[in-house]
C-alpha cells in the first residue's frame, strides 16, 4: 500500500498547515515555498493523483474546487488578478501526486509561463 501524500496527511491533520479555506470537498492552505506574495494550494479532499486520473464522476468535485478558488480570490480581494496553475505529471513539475491547484497573486506574471 502506498504511503499517503503530504496533502492527504494535511487533510487528515497529521501534519500542520496554514489552512485558509475548507469545506466538505476541498481545502486551501499556504504554500510552504511561495512563488508569489499570495501562493495557496487548493486541493480536492478526494484523492485523485492528477488531471490524467479524472473521471466523469469527478466533474462535480473538481468544478466545486474551481468555484472555491474564485470564492477564495474574492475573499482575499485579489482584484488585480491572479493565476491558477496545475501541473500534470512529473515532467510538467508535479511533485505531489494529489491533484492540486496553485493560486498565485500579488506580482506580475509573464507569458508564456515556465
Amino acid at each position: 500500500m502506498a504511503e499517503p501524500t503530504i496533502f492527504k496527511r494535511i487533510i487528515d491533520r497529521e501534519i500542520p498547515a496554514k489552512i485558509v479555506y475548507e469545506d466538505d470537498l476541498c481545502l486551501a492552505f499556504e504554500d510552504i515555498h511561495p512563488a508569489a506574495p499570495t501562493h495557496l494550494i487548493v486541493i480536492p479532499k478526494k484523492e485523485i493523483a492528477s488531471l490524467d486520473d479524472l473521471t466523469e464522476a469527478d466533474e462535480g468535485g473538481v468544478g466545486h474546487v474551481l468555484v472555491a478558488i474564485a470564492k477564495i480570490a474574492a475573499a482575499l480581494q485579489l482584484d488585480g488578478g491572479y493565476r491558477v496553475v496545475t501541473n500534470c505529471g512529473k515532467a510538467a513539475g508535479q511533485e505531489v501526486m494529489h491533484l492540486h491547484f496553485h493560486l498565485l497573486a500579488g506580482r506580475p506574471f509573464g507569458w508564456p509561463p515556465g
